[in-house]
């Protein structure tokens, strides 16, 4: 997600700035995304070249990177303290009038802000997966949220190409909130023998026009994200979002969907 993000900002013609967690992490991001600008240069949905494009890309494992930044997104794992600790590390190396923005896909903004020296300043910007092909930015606003803020995320959103849908803080926003709505019943429905997964997926793109499948697109977030966001949901929001059986077992496993080679679907 966070290349995905630095992508979309590199290409509407921002100067961007990566911060990894180590060198490693923090070349292998680079790679990713130059790779990500390439692409966009070949299909000729940017009209800037390549070199221009990585000219205004730099990673570093340094917090201090970000000290002139207009904007920060933080795109760590979906883990409240780890996101927490990051975001307050961050705000220590923001000036006075930058902004700060969390990709959460579930997780309360309020909380999040509610540790911020300044959560006027502080919304959520959750992308979607894959961030350089996808129409939909969720800016999520809480009561602290400043009314600056909130214009200026819709203008950013505009400026990457993409529609903002605002939402006030609430679990799961509302598209997780449905996503996960739906693909956990597909899961169920794997699990009952009603269908097979490709069969549950081809019922949703063919009869209600889904551009992907409930179980593909869990492939895609990876299957313990969803396992993390459904246990978030359950127990903020009651039973219904119970996580299915199919689903704790593939993530035991290691079946976490794409990026390990096989979820509900192989690859």
């Amino acid at each position: 997600m966070g290349a995905g993000i630095a992508h979309a900002f590199t290409v509407a013609g921002a100067d961007v700035v990566v911060v990894e967690r180590d060198q490693a992490a923090a070349d292998a991001a680079r790679e990713r995304v130059a790779a990500a600008l390439a692409k966009s240069v070949e299909r000729g949905t940017t009209t800037h070249s390549l070199d221009e494009l990585t000219g205004r890309l730099s990673v570093s494992t340094d917090y201090a990177s970000f000290a002139g930044c207009d904007l920060v997104v933080e795109a760590v794992p979906e883990d409240f303290e780890l996101k927490s600790s990051a975001l307050k590390a961050v705000e220590e190396q923001l000036a006075d009038g930058a902004w700060l923005a969390t990709n959460t896909s579930s997780l309360s903004v309020a909380k999040l802000a509610a540790g911020l020296a300044r959560p006027e300043r502080f919304c959520g910007l959750h992308f979607f997966n894959p961030v350089p092909s996808s129409l939909l930015v969720e800016v999520v606003l809480t009561d602290s949220t400043s009314a600056e803020l909130g214009e200026a995320a819709r203008e950013w959103t505009a400026a990457l190409g993409k529609t903002a849908v605002v939402v006030r803080d609430a679990p799961g926003f509302a598209s997780s909130r449905l996503g996960v709505a739906i693909a956990l019943e597909a899961m169920r429905m794997v699990e009952e023998g009603v269908a097979s997964a490709e069969d549950i997926d081809a019922a949703m793109v063919l009869g209600y026009k889904h551009p992907v499948g409930p179980l593909r697109t869990t492939d895609m977030v990876g299957l313990d994200v969803r396992l993390g966001i459904a246990e978030y949901l359950h127990e903020t929001l009651g039973e219904r979002f119970a996580p299915p059986q199919i689903l704790r077992e593939k993530v035991a496993r290691g079946e976490l969907g794409r990026k390990s080679g096989q979820g509900f679907f192989r690859y």
